[in-house]
């Protein structure tokens, strides 16, 4: 039971700090309508949160490395949504850089040691594990809906309203953070870990990582614009955006589910290959069935999200913490710095013919996913419920 309370508390937070991941694209339409920003502008703005966020969520993740620092995590969920709050009131384009890159630190932050905190907190289940990334995507899928309500009403001068999921996320850390359980396992979390690295797998994984990232990052940045053009009003932007970030929730409770039946590899394969087709019928199905392909893609690259994140733990166990940051962070921003490469392209042709192209990204994954081994310590670690583990992603029995 205090597993699952602290689960859900962490699942919360998790939440209210991934609003503003998906705040920075759904902010997009409204720079665009009230700023004229073209594409390649607006997508630098996602590439400013993206990019500073992912550089520095490998450092955060060393820093867990060497000491718990669970401060981290109610600090860092202010800065994400300080940055976002102050986009809004910053008329000049660098100074709207500068807060979107602002929220990024903070999410770069906040990921690493949540991802430690919750691996702990989860004692072994996969799918206690697809319950704190299912927080982070549901944060996703309310970010089109709470930004449209904001600033769809007051304009950007209101963006100041969108700080508050940040002040409740941070109330959250706090009530986990001072749990007595929860103070116990941050002090077991400095024991050394025993295992060995597997150096080349981690690094196939995080291969796969980025291309997934490719197109999550792509679409993101620019399926509400292209869904109002194809549907027509922004209204359909907004729903299409909502469909692709709650589909990821799902996909992630669907992910932990299959793990515990089939490998987490197999079931990443597989996922892999239906977001290959996914992706092609967001380009190319026409009228309103635009929104079962945006709904399918989600959950196809969602289902592997939070099983990648162990995958990468299992593949470096002396260094959990670096394989979030890297997994989380590093190989997920990467796939930003294609947004501005698609805008440019979408700004020289048609959103359409750039989006095209990101098909081929799962099919990648898929490739190096082929080769990868399903680490032993998944299926052979053991020992007394309750207590951390030195391998905490095997399932529980």
């Amino acid at each position: 039971m205090r597993r699952n309370i602290s689960i859900a508390l962490l699942s919360a937070g998790h939440a209210c700090v991934d609003v503003y991941q998906g705040a920075v694209a759904s902010l997009i339409p409204f720079l665009v309508a009230r700023r004229g920003y073209g594409y390649a502008a607006a997508s630098g703005v996602v590439l400013a949160a993206s990019l500073l966020s992912s550089v520095a969520q490998p450092l955060f993740g060393a820093l867990t490395d060497r000491r718990p620092v669970p401060w981290l995590l109610p600090v860092s969920t202010l800065l994400a949504g300080a940055g976002i709050a102050l986009s809004g009131l910053a008329d000049a384009y660098a100074l709207t850089l500068g807060c979107a890159a602002l929220s990024g630190i903070g999410v770069a932050a906040y990921h690493p040691e949540s991802a430690r905190v919750a691996r702990q907190a989860a004692a072994g289940a996969h799918r206690a594990m697809g319950w704190f990334s299912l927080g982070g995507n549901a944060g996703f899928a309310l970010a089109p809906l709470l930004v449209a309500a904001v600033v769809g009403t007051g304009g950007l001068r209101w963006t100041p309203l969108l700080v508050l999921p940040a002040l409740a996320g941070t109330a959250l850390c706090m009530a986990v953070l001072r749990a007595p359980e929860r103070r116990r396992s941050v002090r077991a979390g400095t024991a050394p870990v025993a295992g060995t690295d597997d150096m080349a797998a981690f690094v196939k994984l995080s291969l796969a990582v980025v291309c997934r990232s490719v197109v999550f990052t792509g679409l993101s940045s620019f399926l509400s614009l292209y869904a109002a053009q194809r549907l027509g009003g922004r209204a359909a932007g907004t729903t299409a955006l909502f469909v692709l970030y709650l589909g990821g929730a799902l996909g992630s409770v669907l992910g932990g589910a299959l793990a515990e039946r089939w490998d987490r590899v197999t079931v990443c394969r597989w996922s892999y290959l239906v977001s290959v087709v996914a992706v092609a019928g967001v380009v190319c199905v026409p009228g309103p069935a635009l929104y079962a392909c945006v709904a399918l893609t989600s959950a196809g690259l969602y289902v592997p999200f939070s099983l990648q994140v162990t995958l990468g733990q299992d593949y470096l166990p002396t260094r959990v913490g670096t394989a979030g940051g890297i997994t989380l962070g590093l190989a997920v921003g990467v796939g930003g710095l294609v947004s501005p490469l698609i805008g440019r392209l979408a700004d020289a042709a048609s959103l359409r013919t750039a989006l095209a192209p990101l098909a081929l990204m799962p099919a990648l994954s898929w490739l190096l996913l082929r080769t990868l081994p399903e680490p032993a310590t998944s299926r052979t670690a053991g020992g007394n419920k309750g207590e951390p583990q030195p391998h905490p992603s095997a399932p529980r029995r």
